[in-house]
């Protein structure tokens, strides 16, 4: 048979084959109860949180410190002094250098990693079982016995600054600090760069006193979790017990309100438009609306199966990635949507945004549509529960929200009770299409005639 004949052969049985109806997958069993591992948690004398959870066989263990302090106990004129702060903190401390405890670090089989989040900092190490002991001194001398060295504060500073000009040169940064500027205005979660003058103007001195304000004991939980020796306990005791309690946590959650706005941040010559679109929630974690209104989240635009995805980027091809999430700090959420789209179709982009948040608080989805994005939610949670280190997220999670562990436990019960009609209610209580804030970085004379109905 000749070449072209082969070719019109494979062709029409593979025509054949894409006419025919798919044969759907056979239906999956009820779902499955899922329990987080035990943990035993105790408080050492000075107020410093430990907790330990046995997990998995593979002979490693997993630690990591939470402090309660980030970069929201800031003041305006200090944005990123805990990340200098954070940084100096590995160059040194007790009698090593930074070269001496990244080589303890991969003598124990792992690697030091510590830095500031948003409302919280944490410092943690992987290793092997049974060096769990020397990873818990280890991470007791970069806690309680930094020495910020002075030789290379220059040299962190250059790397902030740097990154500092890196991140602004690009659409992404810049459209997120357009957003958080716009739900929470002047409070530290709005400041999400400091200015080159502040990251110039940071001192050694004003490291120290921002290390003595903010770490202690009382501010601190260990999480060990994985396989460790019995002896692990006597060596947290011993080398923490006489740390100073410190300073007492200090939270200031943001008030919001949701309103609308319009934010357009000029980029000449831009061949994509950088959207931002979503508004505060107070679905926040200690809501009995938070998980379902994660899986409406998932539904609407957090899944690759999502509707918007579906819209926007599978019918018509205006973006690669978009993704929407339902985003939380310290008792607080909000939901955004973003997308990087094609400068011709910015407007249409928006509009098709505006198009599915709509139809959800009109109708509730099929059933059918609802099942998958149950079971994706479930899973998805299942699979960041399934590594030790995911497991301290979750648990810290629960911890810095003031949630009790049956949150966890109950997790996938009741994802999977939430209804059709639990969707679009969360939709019509939540997602006002009158009070989104909506940001757009691009080419300002490209696109701003066709954005007034958005202003």
């Amino acid at each position: 048979m000749k070449l072209t004949q082969t070719l019109f052969c494979a062709a029409a049985l593979a025509a054949a084959a894409f006419g025919q109806a798919k044969e759907k997958p056979p239906a999956g069993g009820p779902p499955k109860a899922f329990t987080i591992p035990a943990r035993e948690t105790f408080t050492l004398k000075n107020g410093m949180k430990v907790s330990l959870v046995p997990y998995g066989t593979m002979p490693v263990a997993a630690l990591s410190a939470r402090i309660a302090f980030g970069n929201a106990n800031e003041s305006a004129s200090e944005v990123w002094l805990s990340d200098l702060m954070w940084a100096l903190m590995k160059e040194g401390a007790g009698k090593r250098n930074g070269i001496q405890l990244a080589e303890e670090a991969a003598r124990l089989g792992g690697q030091l990693n510590a830095g500031a989040g948003l409302d919280s900092s944490q410092a943690g190490i992987q290793v092997l079982s049974e060096f769990a002991p020397d990873a818990v001194r280890l991470l007791a001398d970069v806690l309680r016995r930094p020495t910020f060295p002075a030789s290379e504060l220059e040299r962190l500073r250059a790397d902030l600054l740097r990154r500092l000009t890196v991140e602004l040169a690009q659409p992404q940064p810049l459209a997120d600090q357009a957003f958080a500027k716009a739900l929470y205005g002047d409070h530290p979660y709005g400041r999400v760069y400091p200015t080159e003058a502040n990251l110039k103007s940071y001192t050694l001195e004003q490291v120290r006193r921002h290390f003595q304000a903010n770490l202690g004991a009382r501010r601190t939980h260990l999480y060990v979790v994985g396989r460790f020796p019995a002896s692990l306990k006597q060596a947290i005791s011993a080398a923490f017990e006489d740390w100073a309690p410190g300073p007492e946590v200090v939270r200031h959650p943001p008030r919001t309100t949701a309103r609308h706005q319009f934010v357009l941040v000029d980029r000449p010559g831009a061949e994509q438009s950088t959207l931002r679109i979503g508004l505060p929630i107070a679905a926040s974690p200690t809501h009995a609306d938070y998980i379902p209104m994660v899986v409406a989240d998932n539904l609407l635009g957090g899944s690759f199966g999502s509707r918007i995805t579906a819209n926007i980027r599978e019918q018509k091809g205006y973006t690669y990635s978009p993704y929407s999430a339902v985003a939380v700090n310290y008792h607080s959420a909000y939901w955004y949507e973003n997308a990087d789209v094609t400068t011709k179709v910015t407007a249409d982009s928006i509009k098709e945004i505006y198009a599915e948040i709509n139809r959800l608080r009109q109708e509730p989805p099929p059933e059918e549509e609802l099942q998958g994005i149950r079971a994706y939610t479930a899973g998805l949670f299942v699979l960041r529960n399934s590594s030790p280190r995911g497991i301290i997220n979750q648990l810290s999670f629960v911890d810095t929200q003031g949630l009790p562990d049956s949150y966890l436990n109950s997790y996938v019960q009741k994802v999977n009770a939430v209804t059709r009609s639990d969707v679009q209610r969360l939709a019509e209580t939540y997602l006002d299409p009158a009070k989104l804030v909506v940001v757009v970085v691009g080419d300002k004379a490209a696109i701003e005639g066709s954005l007034k109905a958005y202003k």
